[in-house]
């Protein structure tokens, strides 16, 4: 297979964000016959993947967070800025790139749904989008960026116990029940973060495409391969404990 056509191929997978999902979805599937269906809860949780590094100062940063071309910038230099990445920060560093918004159950540590945005988009507002339609336990893990009015409703709807952890209200002095609540529910919800992980060890963090849906498909692919892995070491974990001692 030479390079165009494999070129071509993963263009047709693009288009639409269709192709990358199919195969995220298919895979799915072949974790219930297993025996891997979603258990003990739901977390989500956003993680950054970094779009080829672009020199640019904070203005050039603003103009092209805006779908603008900053000042004194050719076509040329422009040709070679991914459009669709954006500029976001945390703690206290620059990030230009995507975000991936994951919900893992919290039993297997399982990708069960998804959602690829630019790297500014609002965590909390994405919520309602990787929602999983079913799992064995009603209740749903996030951290402060998801604590909005609007999310405790959307739980309230689909019957899921809150697990959102809170931020510190501006005035009081008395924390302690809450720093206690957002102890616990952090300590669980720090299993997405070995989801996090094992991406970043494949290479799913830093992924070499232009555009969000290339980006898009790259980072599903990587989810599906993250699962397909992961599927892989709980049937062998399975088997070993099964075997007699």
């Amino acid at each position: 297979m030479d390079a165009r056509t494999l070129w071509s191929f993963r263009q047709r997978l693009a288009q639409g964000g269709l192709g990358g999902r199919a195969i995220f979805e298919t895979l799915s599937q072949q974790l219930q016959p297993h025996g891997f269906i979603p258990r003990g809860g739901q977390i989500v949780d956003a993680s950054i993947v970094q779009a080829p590094i672009t020199q640019a100062h904070t203005a050039e940063r603003e103009a092209l967070n805006k779908g603008q071309t900053p000042e004194g910038w050719s076509k040329k230099r422009l040709a070679h800025i991914d459009r669709d990445a954006r500029w976001t920060q945390k703690h206290g560093k620059s990030y230009d790139g995507y975000k991936l918004h994951g919900n893992v159950d919290a039993r297997y540590k399982l990708i069960r749904t998804l959602k690829v945005t630019p790297a500014n988009a609002d965590d909390g507002q994405q919520l309602p989008e990787v929602l999983q339609a079913a799992n064995t336990r009603d209740r749903l893990l996030a951290d402060r960026g998801y604590d909005r009015a609007a999310n405790r409703q959307t739980l309230q709807q689909h019957e899921l116990a809150d697990g959102i952890a809170r931020r510190a209200m501006p005035g009081r002095t008395a924390q302690t029940r809450l720093k206690q609540r957002n102890r616990t529910i952090n300590r669980m919800r720090s299993r997405v973060e070995h989801v996090f992980a094992r991406l970043a060890q494949q290479g799913g963090k830093c992924v070499r495409a232009m555009t969000l849906a290339r980006k898009a498909l790259a980072i599903t692919l990587q989810c599906a391969a993250c699962n397909a892995r992961r599927l892989a070491w709980l049937v062998m974990s399975a088997g070993a404990s099964a075997r007699p001692a």
